[in-house]
């Protein structure tokens, strides 16, 4: 059994390293670079040289090893992790819609769409930084960099639609490869140059700040590439647990990149003309290509990484009602997670294809990058107090401590990076905050609809009881309507009644619930009330990360009186929303929202019901 149990936790160690750290592994070819570049006005002496390494140094350990690995992956929602993962944790139901609990809900939202912006940088940024090594090889290739990046992204982003199952089982092999790569070239380098261990020592940062001020603070926005994947490690947490991530960190990750990170200091220490580009002029000219090949491949795995992660985090909002419906494919029928969604590889593409254009090179993709992975994990830290509080009973001043320790460098370092927003880092704050502006729009916008419809309709007692004093024709069959509010009549039956004058033997007026936590236990996934007259009120209960096969979970009831569900006939209604005549919930933003109600698939798809026995009906609501 141990065996068995350690040789699971191997795989799931290996495979984590492939997924979790695809994103931070790639950050050596461009974080030292750009903290040393020219423009920061600092020249590349010893002092700077190990200043700087330290700074990496010891933010891989504070933030990542840490933070991280050490009390924020202990906030995990059933086993889930993630920012929206940890909203719901700060957020508990029980504690009603207060003034704070609307904030850290909004908090939690806007962390989510900032991570967007950080999905559609992170592809760029990594796949360029791996082919501009074509042109440190050979001036050759310069005017070719832009042309592969882009053919390497196209590529990567027409093959999502065949899912990660096929290919993910060669990303742990492919990290570990590289990262072994990235341990070697950094050992090869401190042979040599044993001097820049010293870094070890943080009084070699306090000193770089002490010498240099305010443009150290500046070479902040630069030293954070290095811990870049934090987010994406937190968010990882529900697909292998706490054990796998933490060893693959300690166990590779972690020494690889330290290595690494002192083998660059080592050769500019030995040669500053390097830092031109010191990750790849530690390679040896033989093993060039090799290595750029190598490195173009860890960064599509890291890449693959970050979009299979916005796919994660689309779906989380959808059922969170966060987001409206969107076509939702399933690549695998062994894995649950592996989901395709067409509208956000769209988006993905286009922008990720257009940040290669607009800027031209990884070093100008720099100025982008780390704006809103800094403010999210500002936004990770103040959730985590709020659960260190409410759900772990830690003091005020326990909490406020370590919080306050947190905050200090993340503050610092969205500080740095905030100076970044006039030559790039405009752009993932303005993809966030576009996307947040439309989670809220959807948001209010579907409680005002749901509060319009739930004020026109019937209780279900009431109508279910009408039955009794003028029963209309009964056809045979089960008939399924859809509502959202359990406690109304939905408006689907009352105008299949109106029109077409019958119903069904048997009638269940089916409310689907998307809870707060990632899962949900069998006994308590469908509750069933009989309301009479062969009507029943049933709900079904699905955790925000689980699929919602809403078919396969009704063949599976059993309801006395009623046959087996294995061919009911659906009923959904589609609510056409049009502009009230005085001031209504939405005001000007009211056809944003009708457009995005009005694109959005049915729940015909989202509840993987049988198209040829579903009927929906329209309504018009007035807002």
């Amino acid at each position: 059994m141990a065996s068995t149990s350690g040789r699971r936790l191997a795989v799931l160690s290996l495979t984590a390293l492939g997924i979790v750290y695809g994103d931070i592994g790639t950050s050596p070819l461009y974080a030292i670079r750009e903290s040393l570049q020219p423009a920061h006005g600092l020249p590349v002496s010893a002092a700077n040289v190990l200043g700087v390494l330290s700074c990496i140094v010891w933010s891989l350990i504070i933030v990542i090893s840490i933070k991280y690995l050490g009390y924020i992956l202990r906030a995990d929602d059933h086993g889930e992790g993630g920012i929206l993962a940890l909203a719901s944790l700060a957020t508990p139901m029980d504690t009603g819609a207060t003034r704070s609990r609307r904030g850290l809900v909004l908090l939690g939202l806007a962390g989510t769409a900032l991570l967007y912006g950080d999905g559609a940088i992170t592809p760029a940024i990594s796949v360029l930084s791996a082919v501009e090594g074509l042109a440190v090889a050979t001036p050759v290739f310069t005017p070719y960099v832009i042309p592969i990046t882009l053919g390497i992204l196209i590529a990567l982003f027409l093959a999502q639609h065949h899912g990660t199952g096929r290919v993910g089982g060669v990303f742990g092999p492919i990290v570990v490869l590289w990262l072994l790569t990235l341990a070697t070239l950094g050992i090869a380098q401190l042979i040599r140059q044993p001097a820049a261990l010293a870094a070890l020592d943080p009084r070699h940062a306090m000193a770089f700040f002490s010498a240099n001020g305010s443009r150290a603070f500046i070479v902040l926005g630069s030293v954070f590439l290095v811990v870049t994947g934090g987010e994406a490690l937190y968010a990882d947490l529900g697909h292998f647990g706490t054990r796998p991530i933490r060893l693959a960190w300690f166990g590779l990750a972690l020494p690889a990149l330290l290595l690494n990170y002192f083998g660059q200091g080592a050769l500019l220490l030995e040669t500053p003309e390097a830092i031109r580009n010191p990750f790849y002029l530690m390679v040896p000219a033989w093993a060039l290509y090799p290595v750029v090949g190598l490195a173009t491949a860890a960064t599509v795995v890291a890449s693959q990484a970050l979009i299979s992660g916005a796919y994660s985090l689309t779906l989380q909002a959808v059922r969170l009602g966060c987001l409206p419906r969107m076509r939702i494919e399933h690549t695998s029928d062994r894995e649950k997670g592996q989901i395709y969604i067409p509208a956000v590889n769209r988006f993905l593409m286009v922008a990720c294809l257009a940040l290669v254009v607009g800027f031209g090179s990884s070093a100008a993709l720099a100025s982008a990058y780390g704006v809103a992975v800094t403010t999210t994990m500002v936004i990770t830290t103040v959730l985590f107090h709020a659960v260190a509080r409410t759900r772990w009973g830690w003091s005020r001043w326990h909490a406020g401590v370590l919080t306050a320790a947190f905050l200090a460098i993340d503050l610092a370092f969205f500080g740095a990076n905030l100076l970044k927003i006039p030559d790039g880092g405009w752009f993932p704050i303005a993809v966030g905050s576009a996307i947040l502006a439309l989670m809220l729009i959807w948001r209010r916008g579907r409680r005002g609809l749901a509060a319009k419809l739930r004020g026109r309709d019937l209780p279900p007692e009431a109508f279910a009881a009408s039955l009794a004093h003028g029963m209309p024709t009964r056809v045979p069959g089960v008939a399924v309507f859809l509502i959202r509010e359990p406690d109304v009549t939905p408006p689907a039956l009352l105008h299949n009644l109106k029109h077409n004058r019958v119903l069904h033997e048997h009638v269940l007026l089916l409310t689907v619930v998307t809870e707060g936590g990632p899962t949900i236990a069998a006994a308590d996934r469908v509750t069933h009330r009989p309301l009479g007259h062969g009507m029943h009120q049933v709900t079904i209960r699905f955790g925000y990360r689980e699929d919602q096969d809403v078919p396969g979970t009704l063949r599976a009831l059993t309801l006395e009186g009623v046959p087996p569900l294995t061919q009911p006939t659906y009923f959904l209604a589609r609510e056409r929303v049009v502009r009230a005549r005085r001031t209504g919930t939405l005001g000007p933003l009211l056809p944003i929202f009708a457009w995005l109600n009005r694109n959005a698939p049915s729940a015909s798809a989202h509840f993987r019901l049988p198209p040829n026995r579903v009927v929906e009906l329209g309504a018009q609501v007035e807002l």
